[in-house]
């Protein structure tokens, strides 16, 4: 649900589609018109509600019911990337994952951590600074920091706990 779409807006969809779907299984049976429906308000809902349903059919009957334990397994199922392995792998199992959404791809380049603009790239850069014990607690944190301070638009230079090491600070505002 998160490809293009705020976080805001995937916790408030979640909050019911939880209610409503509780097991792989129950994904896996939705009707796609019906999960269309559910998802809308998050975009892209007709490949995302495909994507949902075909990956919950694949933990189902491949992993029976158990979401996988390793990149590898993780991004073979339909419609998951590093990104979204590396949020499982790191908040649902405590495996280090470095996460690169559009937050953590901003301001590795606005820190001067990554000069690339791959997401693929940016984490194997991020993983030779960070140590890997850190790897998904950094990843929050950035993320967190860049949806709430150095956002997009109008980074809050002035208010950041960072400025004074952050080769941006001051020139984006």
């Amino acid at each position: 649900l998160s490809a293009q779409c705020t976080d805001k807006r995937v916790n408030e969809i979640t909050k019911e589609l939880f209610v409503k779907y509780q097991s792989p299984r129950d994904f896996a049976n939705a009707k796609q018109n019906t999960l269309e429906k559910d998802i809308h308000s998050a975009g892209f809902f007709r490949n995302k509600a495909r994507s949902i349903i075909e990956c919950s059919k694949e933990i189902s009957e491949v992993y029976h019911e158990t979401v996988p334990k390793t990149m590898r397994e993780l991004t073979m199922l339909s419609g998951v990337g590093r990104k979204t392995a590396n949020v499982v792998l790191g908040n649902a199992y405590g495996i280090p994952g470095i996460i690169v959404d559009t937050h953590i791809k901003r301001l590795s380049s606005r820190l001067g951590l990554s000069q690339n603009s791959d997401p693929t790239k940016i984490e194997f850069d991020l993983m030779k600074i960070v140590p890997k014990s850190k790897w998904t607690y950094f990843s929050n944190a950035l993320g967190d920091h860049g949806r709430t301070v150095c956002i997009s638009r109008k980074p809050m230079c002035s208010g950041c706990k960072i400025n004074h090491i952050c080769p941006s600070a001051g020139i984006l505002n």
